[in-house]
């Protein structure tokens, strides 16, 4: 089984993963803003974001995957997440995050990353699971796009990935696959 939650060293300061709770739905609220999803259209409505907080408790009971809260310290500071599903014919996991503005730039994305894809190979063990983990970032969202790069993972090139899933919009991303059966394929 893996493991259920997990942390990275960043410098001095300590990022963790903490399994998504209930207390999360206000750090969702915080992400649910222009800003922070003007790579990904507007924001969700209150009756969209109460499902997706259900979706993030769920994953694990569902076998799907799970949703964490990054922490700095005692801080909400972010959302990562990975789940399962199909993709070009093939059962991946993909995998996304989001770290509040005041925090971006200082590495806690990378952190939280890492510390998630150790989650992800661990979970990647069990029989009949998804060999890669995929991350969809816009194309035109450099940032995320250069996290990708330094977690190791592979530009496969540039798709038009449903945005939420279920929605009819599409977003023109960059699709990145990593191996996760390749552990030199994580650095940061």
């Amino acid at each position: 089984m893996p493991a259920v939650g997990a942390s990275a060293s960043l410098g001095r300061m300590e990022v963790r993963l903490e399994p998504w709770s209930e207390s999360a739905l206000a750090l969702l609220r915080r992400i649910n803003t222009p800003e922070m999803l003007h790579h990904f259209g507007e924001p969700e409505s209150e009756d969209e974001l109460l499902a997706r907080h259900r979706r993030y408790l769920t994953l694990p009971e569902a076998g799907l995957g799970r949703a964490y809260v990054v922490l700095l310290g005692d801080e909400m500071v972010g959302g990562i997440n990975y789940h399962r599903h199909e993709w070009q014919g093939e059962e991946i996991y993909e995998t996304g995050w989001s770290v509040l503005p005041p925090y971006q730039g200082r590495g806690i994305a990378a952190a939280a990353g890492a510390a998630l894809i150790g989650i992800v190979r661990e979970a990647a063990r069990a029989p009949g699971a998804p060999r890669h983990l995929h991350a969809f970032t816009s194309v035109d969202n450099a940032p995320s796009n250069a996290l990708c790069r330094r977690l190791g993972f592979t530009l496969v090139g540039a798709c038009d990935f449903e945005y939420p899933r279920g929605s009819g919009r599409l977003i023109h991303s960059n699709d990145w696959r990593l191996d996760l059966g390749d552990p030199s394929r994580t650095s940061i």
